[in-house]
């Protein structure tokens, strides 16, 4: 949340030649409302069986960039979805995190007590994100540039 994955994403399919996607798009598309109305609406389990079907849809259907929702791996099929493909986890500290996403209220998971939340919902996915990823990136203090650069290097691949 707020590590700049749809930023990197986006420089990263452009430097590879392919395209890019992201779950969280989709979800605003199929749904036609924001992500935060769904979590005010029909509350949070009702998103994750969104962000559930969108995630497998696009890993059937999309063989560039993917970008997915920072809860997309508290699902067990997702994360065994995610098996065996690169992922990257886009990793960042508390101070940065709540530098980037401040008090914005379009993260309904944010929404009181930013720096406390961020870290709580850090404890808890953590060990996820980096049991399906192929690289952590750390995007503390370098520019979505670099970022890309990073990811590129540890995935090692070669730009189109």
């Amino acid at each position: 949340m707020g590590v700049g994955k749809s930023t990197v994403g986006q420089l990263l399919a452009g430097r590879l030649g392919v395209g890019y996607r992201d779950t969280d798009d989709d979800i605003v598309a199929e749904q036609g409302r924001a992500i935060a109305e769904i979590f005010v609406d029909e509350g949070e389990a009702a998103f994750r069986a969104a962000e559930k079907r969108a995630v497998r849809v696009a890993l059937a259907e999309h063989p560039g960039v993917l970008a997915l929702g920072g809860g997309a791996v508290l699902d067990a099929d997702t994360r065994a979805l995610l098996a065996g493909r690169r992922v990257v986890y886009l990793s960042m500290e508390v101070g940065e995190a709540v530098r980037r996403t401040g008090l914005d209220v379009a993260r309904p998971l944010l929404a009181v007590n930013p720096r406390k939340q961020w870290r709580e919902l850090m404890e808890a996915r953590r060990h996820l994100y980096e049991e399906v990823a192929t690289a952590v990136v750390p995007t503390d203090g370098r520019t979505p540039e670099e970022v890309t650069q990073a990811v590129l290097d540890a995935l090692e691949l070669k730009e189109a």
